[in-house]
């Protein structure tokens, strides 16, 4: 038996043809009686049958293969190391097919993984559900199977449940017989699907239902008297169906879609085929009480799970090295929808902000490259991340806009007829588009995906000759050995003159004259039009200096302005540039009014208020009210209240803007929240707080909240005893732990060596209520990663030396190398000469 422990996959002698799976659960008692009958095709000669199985106890008496004959295992054993199920038998099965049965029964835990219980409450009186939650690796606690996306099979379901519940599988019911209090639900049996995609959820909901224009039933299902807030993700839902069919050529294959919302989930949605589980802030939306950001959420997750059912579930990854293929493009494509249904939101310039999340950790020396090797069950969780999201979507958004969006779009129809019903790996993407595009995609791509990091491209002007040089870009300032095949686009002096090429080498030079770019001697040059390439740009100084008064003279783009002010953010983090300078390029943005930009400008003045309070804290003050200069056209602009018919991104960007000037200390927006949140406090229906700004009025309410003088509870206050009290609440029995992590997020800069304290305390607790999975690995990361001390660095090793497990291994390497970085950022901010000077010049408003 031992031949089959410590292997990340399956042996391959028995292949599952379908399944029939009978599921009892038992909701006041939380466990489940199951038992299921497995079509196998035997391809090899064995006396053994492995397949995984965690967290069940297997009836061994019940175990038997039916052949031409039936044969009883001589040896049942359950490895919970390796999750596998070892079935030894006394002689050698024959080969062909034949049929596997198993008795089992487990435990509806509260781990939202496997078979799991959720909470809710009906006419007040607390019920339980049952939901399943299966990627990656979960479906093994529900049932003894093959659990491998390679591993495709037929699925028939069978529920025995409560008759009052509404109890979904994956696909449409055929049969419901009562019998008194119980019911047995049977299902139409599923088309090829991998084990991660079945689902099963019995509880009491409501739901909103509506067709799309070629019959397909779509359904929303929410809690009881939640059915008003389905509707929206509903017509997004069938709008989307409709789209996606003609985008990808392909109907959609199943006869109903089931989306419901699930109290306590982990993730933001899973795309289960035919029954899409989802958190409830990622599918419900309510007018009166939801803000505009909720409403954006709502669009993007439904259209990122409903890309999954093409892509990911008709045709599926064949190993957890290729998830990129599943998330990056569900990421990449529900832009693509988001789009076509809310023009006017601009998605594709916040899209940047994908990008950048993917800029971010993968700068670092602890990221891993896009196709990244798996050897454990345990290691899948943590790959998750936003390598294979958002750098993923990233690189497949370069590569469309390299090829033109008419041929990828083609090429994207023609691999999904090939591979549907079945698996694929990321070369036979790239090898569908290369057919489609006549390029060498194979490899131009093979740089992006199969080694981490990326490039930071140096640009200087020298005799009217642009001179290129490609190296790895790190945030430690370090020095990589990668080598890209990068597409290179720029402009110079207006988007009509435009130059693109292939950089394959470490060095090139583009000669001005025989490139036609006759204005360079003085115009602005800027490389990585728009932003679609994955990589950063260095300009010298004089091309930094021509691009900031391009800026403050409107001159470009918003993604543009984005793509410099982010990439100056990045280079003075790696001590390639100074904060000088970076301070210097934000004061062009002090007229900027559009959302996507001041969001991440916003977003980089935090930090830089985190940084410099570490590094320079006399100058603390200097630096907040230079910030305040900053955002106050755009206030002004905005005010309090939201205006008739303004735009979606104005409804969002308000709520920043005030956040914003709160945490940086501005009194008047203080005062005017504090007036604002106590009308809200006497009169729940007062018009003087809309959701959009409520985050930021209780944010600013906390700036001056302390235990002696209470009127909130946030994390974002800076007295140490509030913080603390707000972490112990996070984990107490009032709040879901699904969302406890979110009150890390807002810790004060003050509050963070409190909530480091308290996570050590906590730390036995909150490994065994999460296990595994983002919402542990989140507690670490957003704990330690603003530290800037190197002391605190060894601390915090020291701390999970021997706490270390694989599914956390690679956050914590990642969190410990940020505070690297802050550390080594502080040292050189520290050593700055004119940054005083500057400071308290940007701060008297002299740009």
């Amino acid at each position: 038996m031992d031949q089959f422990k410590g292997q990340p996959r399956l042996p391959k002698f028995a292949v599952p043809k379908r399944y029939d799976i009978r599921l009892k659960p038992d909701l006041s008692a939380c466990t489940f009686a199951g038992s299921v009958s497995i079509d196998l095709d035997i391809v090899a000669d064995t006396k053994f049958i492995v397949l995984n199985a965690a967290d069940l106890s297997v009836n061994s008496g019940s175990v038997c293969f039916t052949s031409s004959k039936v044969f009883q295992p001589v040896n049942v054993e359950l490895v919970e190391a390796d999750e596998i199920l070892v079935l030894e038998f006394a002689e050698t099965l024959p080969i062909g097919e034949g049929v596997l049965s198993i008795d089992f029964d487990g435990v509806l835990n509260e781990k939202m993984k496997g078979f799991y219980k959720s909470t809710y409450e009906h006419q007040g009186e607390k019920k339980n559900m049952a939901v399943t939650q299966f990627e990656p690796v979960d479906a093994r606690k529900c049932f003894p199977c093959w659990d491998e996306p390679a591993c495709k099979a037929k699925f028939k379901i069978t529920l025995d449940v409560p008759s009052e519940l509404v109890a979904l599988s994956n696909m449409p019911v055929i049969e419901e017989t009562v019998d008194g209090p119980l019911k047995t639900v049977s299902y139409q049996e599923t088309p090829i699907i991998s084990t991660y995609l079945v689902a099963v959820v019995v509880g009491l909901f409501n739901y909103v239902e509506d067709h799309t224009s070629d019959g397909i039933k779509v359904r929303v299902y929410c809690q009881v008297g939640k059915a008003n807030q389905g509707k929206f993700a509903l017509h997004v839902a069938v709008k989307t169906l409709e789209l996606y069919k003609v985008y990808f050529a392909v109907q959609y294959p199943l006869p109903k879609l089931d989306m419901i919302a699930v109290p306590d989930f982990a993730a933001g949605a899973m795309e289960n085929y035919g029954l899409v589980t989802y958190r409830e802030t990622a599918l419900l939306f309510d007018d009166k009480h939801s803000a505009a950001a909720n409403k954006q959420r709502v669009v993007t997750v439904v259209a990122h799970e409903l890309a999954h059912q093409w892509f990911g579930n008709l045709v599926t990854m064949e190993w957890w090295t290729h998830l990129w293929l599943n998330e990056g493009f569900a990421t990449w494509v529900s832009y693509v929808a988001a789009d076509s249904l809310f023009p006017e939101w601009k998605v594709w310039t916040q899209f940047l902000e994908e990008t950048t999340e993917g800029l971010r950790l993968d700068g670092l020396e602890g990221s891993h490259p896009i196709e990244v090797e798996i050897n454990h069950a345990s290691e899948i969780d943590e790959i998750f991340d936003a390598i294979s999201y958002r750098k993923g979507a990233s690189v497949i958004r370069m590569l469309q806009s390299y090829l033109g969006a008419e041929c990828f779009q083609r090429s994207l129809a023609s691999y999904i007829k090939k591979y549907a019903y079945s698996n694929a790996k990321t070369e036979d993407l790239w090898t569908a588009l290369e057919e489609g595009s006549g390029e060498p995609v194979n490899n131009l791509m093979n740089s992006w995906t199969k080694q981490k990091g990326y490039p930071v491209v140096s640009v200087k002007l020298k005799d009217q000759k642009l001179e290129f040089e490609l190296s790895q870009f790190f945030s430690s300032g370090s020095h990589g050995d990668g080598q890209w095949i990068v597409p290179i686009t720029l402009c110079c002096g207006s988007y009509d003159v435009k130059k693109n090429f292939l950089l394959q080498t470490k060095s090139e030079t583009l000669d001005a004259k025989e490139s036609s770019l006759d204005e360079i001697r003085s115009a602005w040059v800027k490389v990585n039009v728009h932003q679609t390439g994955f990589y950063r740009v260095k300009y010298d100084d004089d091309l930094a200096a021509r691009l900031r008064y391009a800026i403050e003279k409107k001159y470009l783009t918003e993604t543009d302005r984005f793509g410099i002010l982010e990439d100056s953010f990045a280079l003075c983090m790696a001590r390639y540039q100074s904060l000088t300078s970076l301070l210097t390029l934000m004061g062009a943005y002090r007229e900027e009014l559009e959302y996507t930009v001041l969001s991440n400008l916003i977003s980089i003045s935090n930090k830089l208020m985190r940084i410099a309070a570490d590094a320079t804290p006399e100058l603390l003050d200097y630096i907040n009210q230079f910030f305040i200069n900053l955002f106050q056209i755009s206030a002004e602009k905005l005010g309090w209240d939201p205006k008739q018919g303004e735009s979606h991104l104005d409804s969002m960007l308000r709520g920043e803007i005030l956040t914003a000037l709160a945490v940086f200390g501005h009194d008047p927006t203080i005062n005017e929240a504090s007036r604002r949140f106590h009308a809200f406090v006497d009169d729940r229906n007062t018009p003087l707080l809309p959701p959009d700004i409520r985050k930021a009025t209780y944010v600013a309410v906390m700036q001056r909240v302390s235990t002696s003088n209470r009127s909130g509870s946030l994390a974002s206050c800076p007295d140490h005893n509030m913080v603390l009290e707000v972490l112990n609440f996070a984990l107490s029995s009032e709040v879901r732990s699904q969302d406890a992590v979110f009150g890390l997020a807002a810790v004060s800069k003050e509050g963070r060596e409190t909530a480091w304290t308290w996570m050590k305390d906590k730390w036995d607790h909150i490994s065994k209520t999460y296990g595994s999975g983002f919402l542990l690995t989140r507690f670490i990361s957003s704990v330690v990663s603003p530290f800037a001390s190197f002391e605190k660095a060894k601390e915090v090793e020291e701390f999970f030396a021997s706490r270390i497990k694989p599914s956390i291994a690679r956050t914590l390497k990642q969190s410990i190398e940020r505070v690297n970085i802050n550390a080594k950022w502080v040292q050189s901010i520290q050593k700055e000469k004119q940054l005083a000077e500057a400071v308290k010049e940007l701060a008297q408003g002299k740009y």
